[in-house]
């Protein structure tokens, strides 16, 4: 029930409540007429010599006391119904109360997330206006502009094939040319920029992550059936990183909201990381070339198109269906406990 229909229900049973006891008023000056009546009766007869007097006095005490006890047990009656209406009144008003504060929390919820994007929009723009005093005429419409577009977020790539990896060199490069194809023909291409670094080696991704400040962290290349990322060392050759590792990293950055380990093998590095991230993305085993192309650019053009991340993931997944690559069952989606699909859409959806 919607807080003013619990109001409208408190407001019904305090009429209810309002009628029952002018009634009960009526009844009681009913009953307290009827043994005043009762009692000037009684004294008559006491007071008269006539006895034809006298018993019919007593006759008319009686009678009026008789009324008097009908109108209590009437009074009795409507203060049981005005006690079973003030519960329920006392139960409408805590669930008003209640939902009131439900309705208040929300709205301060809400509140608070416009005045922190309206801080970081005019945070953005100060910064620009520091050092370039020209744009300081077009101030307003800048910040017109801001408050219309998508936030930005950015896509960290991190691609590694060292060649003691593997006996068949990755395609990476056409998976990033095929990802950046989707996302500018995408609705909010201009709000979702693709960043790629190659070679990767583990010493080098603090200092991506410190450079690029991403939304989303893709990790492209190989996984071993340890739960291992295969990156590389200074040498060109495969270099494994551990689990927990991998994970700890994400601990140290906020502003990312979704892993994805588009390697062999890389579920529970996946599921592990939602210990500090909203969603992941891992494959239960290995994965083809061109399952892992056709995956991930149509997981990035939904992104695009202002889509959830569970929305993105089943849209990818059917995307592998209709070229009839039977590996749609390979990637896993994995949230954060308790976050909701509304929460995880990273791109502002076109108004309709």
């Amino acid at each position: 029930m919607s807080v003013d229909m619990y109001r409208r229900q408190v407001a019904s049973v305090r009429d209810a409540l309002a009628k029952l006891s002018s009634l009960k008023a009526k009844e009681s000056q009913k009953a307290a007429d009827a043994g005043k009546k009762s009692l000037a009766a009684g004294s008559a007869a006491s007071k008269t010599k006539q006895l034809s007097t006298a018993t019919s006095k007593l006759k008319e005490a009686t009678r009026y006391a008789d009324l008097q006890a009908k109108h209590l047990v009437e009074v009795a009656k409507l203060e049981k119904k005005i006690a079973a209406e003030q519960k329920k009144l006392a139960t409408a008003e805590l669930r008003v109360e209640s939902e009131e504060a439900k309705v208040l929390k929300k709205r301060n919820m809400e509140q608070q997330k416009m005045q922190e994007a309206q801080k970081r929009q005019f945070r953005e723009v100060e910064s620009s206006l520091k050092t370039h005093d020209s744009l300081h005429r077009e101030t307003a419409a800048r910040i017109d502009k801001l408050a219309a577009l998508p936030e930005e977020i950015k896509v960290a790539f991190f691609a590694t094939d060292p060649a003691t990896a593997s006996d068949r060199r990755l395609l990476l490069d056409e998976e990033v040319r095929e990802i950046h194809q989707k996302i500018r023909l995408s609705d909010h291409r201009d709000a979702v920029k693709l960043e790629s670094r190659w070679a990767l080696r583990p010493a080098e991704i603090l200092q991506y992550m410190n450079e690029l400040k991403p939304t989303i962290v893709h990790f492209s290349g190989h996984g071993s059936d340890q739960d291992e990322l295969v990156l590389q060392d200074r040498n060109g050759d495969a270099k494994l990183v551990s689990m927990a590792s991998i994970v700890a990293t994400f601990e140290l950055y906020d502003s990312v909201r979704l892993v994805f380990f588009n390697t062999c093998h890389s579920f529970n590095q996946a599921a592990a990381c939602t210990q500090y991230v909203d969603a992941a993305i891992g494959m239960n085993q290995s994965i083809g070339d061109e399952a892992a192309r056709v995956f991930s650019a149509q997981f990035y053009s939904a992104i695009g198109f202002g889509c959830s991340i569970p929305a993105a993931f089943k849209q990818a997944k059917t995307a592998l269906m209709l070229e009839g690559i039977s590996e749609d069952s390979t990637p896993e989606l994995y949230l954060r406990d308790g976050v909701d699909e509304s929460d995880l859409i990273l791109v502002k959806p076109r108004t309709q």
